[in-house]
């Protein structure tokens, strides 16, 4: 087997046999670059790239330089002289080839490199390891994303979860929705409006919005009305996490912010309850030995702590109920217990939380958690410091949607 033979045996160029081959460079200096000229080879059919017939005119030759996968470990340049066609159907269109796109100045199979190392690693990394210019391996990786994972297909959905993070400093947000039994994401968007996530619903479709059931979500007001407006017989879910979340703010800071105050002469006791918060926040399974003795110090010492602190873990066990009738006695017995406690800061939740009662009892029927969505939230910042943020947001979303494809199999 001659030199030629071999380097087009290890090139696969179908369609294209070798000319001239050099180098450039030298292992002291710079890194070794080789070019190779690859000739069309005479007499084989030729494929239109617009609708794939087999032609055999040529409407013109042109040569164009295309970056391959190293050879050999050295940076690979590919001389190409490509062929137009003339194809009796769409006129002069360039020659399909199945190693190299249409307008692509990189081969195939080094674009399918770059786009799973990217997978891995940020796309500067890539680029220096290429050689490669930064937004020629972002816009391969963009566009191996899309052929990938779009259209997104909604077919089957019949619940999803809703909620917002964070996208940039300055109360900016984006939406994710989830599809809870596979774990996949289905949609991402920026913004947390009622204008913001009306794409979603319109990419669902009239039939998609009709077969929805169920939708978990934070108590935005925004997502419950866009829900009630697309998918009105699609019931709301509120959950555990979030309503806790919002009580350890409006209720537990707010008291111990108000016995701190009350405290101000008393400053030893002061210090102990201003310092308490994430004692306080925090579940009492998963503090250890000594954390727990000072809890119990803490809230024997201070009447309002214990109240505002037994309540919170009471209100946990509405969730664990699976019977709406029995979940609602507890709720009244709740309800009862926090307007009673003559402490405004809980009979105010209490008051506010009322209304969203059916949508929390509807956690017995349709077992919805944003939990999942949180967890998801964080490998979405895991992913975001990792390319020192995003300046696109449609990559960003693409990057997103291919780290949670889903369960599979």
């Amino acid at each position: 087997m001659s030199e030629d033979q071999c380097i087009e045996l290890l090139g696969r160029w179908e369609g294209y046999r070798i000319g001239k081959v050099g180098r450039r460079g030298s292992n002291g200096e710079k890194p070794v670059k080789a070019w190779i000229e690859l000739l069309p080879v005479a007499g084989q059919p030729m494929r239109c790239s617009g609708c794939g017939r087999f032609v055999s005119a040529v409407h013109e030759v042109w040569q164009r330089w295309i970056r391959d996968l190293p050879l050999l470990d050295a940076e690979t340049w590919l001389l190409v002289h490509r062929r137009r066609v003339s194809c009796p159907r769409c006129g002069p269109k360039l020659e399909w080839l199945s190693w190299l796109g249409r307008y692509s100045r990189v081969t195939r199979r080094l674009a399918e490199s770059v786009a799973r190392m990217c997978m891995v690693l940020p796309v500067k990394h890539v680029a220096d390891f290429f050689g490669l210019g930064w937004d020629a391996v972002k816009a391969i990786d963009k566009a191996a994303l899309q052929e990938k994972l779009e259209p997104v297909d909604l077919s089957d959905i019949e619940q999803v979860l809703m909620d917002e993070f964070a996208i940039q400093k300055g109360h900016r947000y984006a939406t994710v929705v989830v599809e809870p039994t596979l774990k996949r994401v289905l949609w991402v968007g920026r913004g947390r409006s009622r204008e913001d996530v009306r794409p979603f619903f319109d990419l669902l479709g009239e039939e998609g919005c009709s077969r929805l059931k169920a939708v978990g979500m934070d108590m935005n007001a925004a997502y419950e009305l866009e829900v009630k407006l697309w998918c009105p017989q699609a019931e709301i879910v509120y959950d555990l996490f979030h309503v806790v979340a919002k009580y350890g703010r409006e209720v537990i800071d707010r008291v111990r912010v108000d016995e701190s105050n009350r405290l101000r002469r008393d400053k030893p006791a002061r210090r102990v309850v201003k310092s308490s918060r994430w004692l306080l926040l925090r579940n009492r399974s998963s503090l250890p030995q000594d954390e727990r003795i000072r809890l119990r110090e803490l809230l024997q010492a201070n009447r309002r702590l214990m109240t505002v602190y037994v309540l919170r873990d009471d209100l946990k066990h509405l969730w664990d109920y699976r019977y709406p009738a029995a979940a609602r006695r507890f709720w009244k017995g709740w309800y009862s217990r926090a307007v009673r406690s003559r402490i405004q800061p809980l009979k105010r939740f209490a008051q506010r939380l009322k209304p969203y009662l059916e949508g929390i009892l509807a956690h017995c029927r349709w077992s919805l958690s944003t939990g999942l969505l949180e967890g998801m939230n964080n490998k979405i910042k895991v992913i975001k410091r990792m390319a020192y943020g995003f300046r696109d947001d449609a990559y960003f979303f693409l990057k997103i949607r291919a780290a949670f494809p889903g369960i599979t199999g």
